[in-house]
């Protein structure tokens, strides 16, 4: 009878599976039914020798060779002839999507793949490498997958543990006093510690190859170059004194250069590795030692060679050196360290003393040598400042190192110290520190100084016209029409004056605002339709405002004030001609401006971009600056943009700019976006206000300036009404109290001596809930931070028929609050 399974190599555990198994009862049918495509990749995978497996047909049932019995565990007995996907159920979260793609027809190849493959029915972490290919059918359809694959962990973990092995090794180089150093067969250096950097000043790169040579002094300089030839010629280790320039002294010290080869099978030396280790004192010592005797001076030589890595390095530095065991007893430690904690604490440690068993009498120090050392305990490596005080200490300031003491097996045993002097370079940094204060200070008053310059200057012209316009009127003989053009002047100008002061506020976020909600997409509509008026027919002006209301609470005339300023700068900007856009969002983020945190929002974002010149990057910062302009003389105050960053912060946002030169520039204005107002019933305010406009009312005026006493009594006065002054608000609560009933309103300032114009307000709101009361300033501290507090407000400088509109006003809500 022919053998159904010719076609697989003979031999193999594997082989001998496939064969004895009944395949008639899966989806693949009697091996005679394979198809050609199935049984060439067994017998390929049967006979290599590296892990692979086959998964075929629409169950992708699992075939493997000998080499990957291994791999499957405690799936073995049960895997042959399975479905992919119940054998490797426990990973099928991460290979799941490379058998999908497999079977797309793409091929995969994975590196280094952690898989808990849990062979043995526990939990393991491995790593593997394996490759994803389609197999073609007899079709040419895809229809199997064949992986090989093999395992990386001893691989990556032995990687990861070099790694670790190189990272502690470099941190022990970098904190050793000596210098590590390498060169390669020819003498040319190739690595050292920044030791070296810091004892000679060079550069990093500067010592490789033979450029460590220019550190040694001239003298030294033949006598060690021909050593280190003979070594590298011979083999034999090098060993050879010189002289180098410490950068921070100037002085010259005696180093010690030792190095030995490391060489390959072949005996060839492929690496030198030596260390430079500091031995002047050592070399001071020595010249001494033997002017007093020759045979002492050889046994001396012999005592410190045994105790070099400690005398040589720690016992002959300024460094304070020590180590702690995991309880806190002293492992080692120099003189500098026994010294300094002596002069500190009052108690000298030794090797073997319980560190913090020294420190019972001080418990603040104690626990703070507990803190600091505990992190280095626990494993941590770093780097620290620390001030110790003690008696006679003239040196203050330390910069303390801690690095992990380990085992030969790598288990932490302890912590070291290094502590150098920091003294010096901390001074220097406290004094930078002062200096960058006053300069700050210097910018501040140049600024005040630019900003009160440019206030006398503006105000200096406006009372000029005021001035010269008074004198003329005063003359009797001067013609009616002259009349009328002087006092059009004098109004005018009061009304640039104020004009002016408002900018100043809003700048400095002192202005008095009438805030209110509404909705800003229809403003930026009526603001764009009336800025043609201002921008010329040759500006093009675009809004693109969306459909959905966007609702913030501000003070309205501020607002459109500040896009005019901002339309003004782009039509200068522009020379008159091409495309203003107004664009608004809602819902927005505030992001950090200038320097400053940005918050969540939402907000509102009005945006507005011209085609411009565009503003230079250094001018970026200076463009806000009151009286800072770029604009020719008699072009520009200098006071626009002041006035919008100052509107922006006040009312609670803030502007930013963006600006490319020759590309044009984009100022965007942040406010905080609120809900929209609740439902208003004022309408018909002003038809009541004309009701009474006619009507004589009794007025208590209350304002401590005289000038201006007179100056209000007298426009109520002329306005029909009487009036009573009082020059506080104590004299006005008096006057309330003698008759309420006597007065229709009271117009009151709010800067005052004592009681001020608004807490005047809330008591009289308290005691007279029908009182209407007025509030009028030129400037309060109070109203920029909290708007009027839910009273009318007039601005001075006012005019005769604003407070007869605000009296009117009022009247009238008070009328419809309290019907008759």
């Amino acid at each position: 009878m022919a053998d159904a399974f010719a076609f697989l190599p003979p031999g193999g555990v594997t082989g001998a599976e496939i064969r004895a198994r009944d395949w008639s009862t899966t989806s693949l049918g009697p091996p005679e039914a394979w198809p050609t495509a199935l049984r060439s990749t067994l017998s390929l995978m049967l006979s290599c020798p590296t892990a692979m497996f086959l998964a075929w047909g629409p169950d992708l049932l699992c075939f493997y060779n000998d080499a990957y019995r291994p791999i499957l565990g405690y799936r073995l007995p049960t895997a042959l002839g399975r479905p992919f996907r119940e054998v490797w159920a426990s990973i099928w979260g991460e290979i799941g999507p490379l058998v999908d793609a497999t079977m797309d027809g793409e091929s995969r190849k994975m590196t280094d793949v952690m898989l808990d493959l849990s062979r043995e029915g526990e939990p393991e972490r491995s790593w593997w490498s394996f490759s994803y290919s389609p197999v073609l059918g007899d079709t040419g359809a895809v229809n199997g997958l064949f992986c090989v694959t093999a395992e990386t962990t001893d691989r990556v973990l032995g990687e990861a543990a070099l790694r670790e092995s190189e990272d502690h090794f470099r941190h022990t180089v970098e904190l050793n006093p000596q210098v590590p150093w390498t060169c390669d067969p020819h003498g040319n250096i190739t690595s050292y510690s920044n030791r070296w950097l810091e004892l000679t000043g060079q550069a990093a790169g500067e010592p490789d190859g033979a450029g460590w040579a220019k550190a040694l002094h001239p003298d030294d300089l033949p006598g060690t170059m021909t050593a280190f030839a003979a070594s590298l010629s011979s083999g034999e280790p090098v060993d050879v004194d010189y002289r180098i320039r410490v950068a921070t002294t100037g002085e010259y010290r005696w180093m010690r250069a030792r190095a030995r080869p490391r060489r390959n099978e072949g005996s060839d030396i492929v690496r030198w590795y030596g260390v430079v280790e500091d031995v002047h004192d050592r070399k001071a010592a020595e010249e001494r030692l033997r002017e007093m005797n020759a045979t002492l001076e050889r046994r001396v030589e012999e005592a410190l060679a045994q105790r070099k890595l400690w005398a040589d390095v720690f016992e002959t530095t300024d460094a304070l050196v020590a180590a702690l065991d995991p309880d806190y007893r002293v492992l080692a430690l120099n003189r500098a360290f026994a010294d300094g904690f002596e002069a500190t604490y009052g108690a000298r440690p030794k090797v073997g003393d319980d560190l913090l068993g020294l420190l019972d009498g001080v418990p603040k120090q104690r626990e703070l040598v507990r803190s600091v050392w505990g992190r280095a305990l626990a494993g941590e490596e770093f780097v620290t400042v620390e001030e110790f005080g003690g008696p006679g200490r003239s040196r203050s300031c330390y910069e303390i190192r801690f690095t992990t003491l380990r085992d030969a097996q790598g288990r932490r045993i302890g912590a070291f110290q290094y502590a150098v002097d920091a003294t010096e370079r901390v001074r220097g940094q406290e004094q930078l520190a002062r200096a960058e204060e006053a300069l700050r200070h210097a910018q501040k008053m140049e600024a005040v100084g630019q900003l009160t310059g440019g206030v006398a200057h503006d105000f200096n012209n406006l009372l000029t016209i005021i001035r010269s316009s008074v004198e003329f009127l005063r003359r009797p003989t001067l013609p009616e029409e002259r009349r009328a053009r002087y006092l059009e002047a004098v109004a005018d100008t009061v009304d640039r004056a104020a004009k002016l002061t408002s900018q100043l506020l809003a700048f400095a976020r002192r202005q008095a605002l009438k805030p209110e909600v509404f909705e800003l997409g229809e403003r930026v509509r009526a603001t764009a339709e009336m800025l043609n008026a201002v921008t010329g027919a040759r500006i093009r002006i675009v809004t693109e405002v969306p459909d959905e209301p966007c609702h913030v609470r501000a003070d309205t005339s501020q607002f459109e004030t500040a896009l005019v300023n901002l339309a003004v700068n782009a039509r200068d900007a522009m020379d008159g001609e091409g495309t203003l856009t107004l664009g608004l969002t809602c819902g927005e983020g505030l992001p950090s401006i200038r320097g400053h945190a940005g918050a969540p929002g939402p907000f509102a974002v009005v945006r507005v971009s011209d085609e411009g010149a565009g503003i230079a990057p250094e001018l970026l910062a200076r463009i806000f600056e009151p009286f800072f302009t770029t604009k020719e003389v008699g072009k520009g105050t200098g006071l626009g943009l002041s006035q919008v960053i100052g509107f922006a912060k006040q009312s609670g946002g803030d502007v930013d700019v963006a600006s490319e030169v020759g590309r044009g520039t984009t100022f965007t204005l942040y406010l905080p976006h609120v809900g929209p107002p609740p439902e208003s019933e004022e309408d018909g305010d002003d038809e009541a206000g004309e009701q009474d406009g006619g009507r004589a009312l009794s007025v208590l005026v209350v304002e401590d300036n005289l000038d201006v006493g007179r100056f209000c009594t007298q426009l109520l006065e002329d306005l029909g009404h009487t009036t009573v002054w009082a020059h506080n608000a104590e004299a006005a609560l008096d006057e309330m109290g003698r008759m309420p009933s006597r007065f229709d309103a009271v117009f009151s300032d709010v800067v005052m001596p004592g009681i001020g114009g608004v807490e005047l307000a809330r008591r009289l709101r308290a005691s007279h809930p029908d009182l209407p009361v007025i509030l009028t300033t030129g400037y309060s501290d109070v109203l920029a931070r909290d708007d009027a507090h839910g009273f009318e407000l007039v601005r001075k400088p006012y005019s005769a028929e604003q407070v007869a509109r605000a009296l009117r006003g009022v009247l009238a809500r008070q009328r419809k609050r309290t019907p008759a």
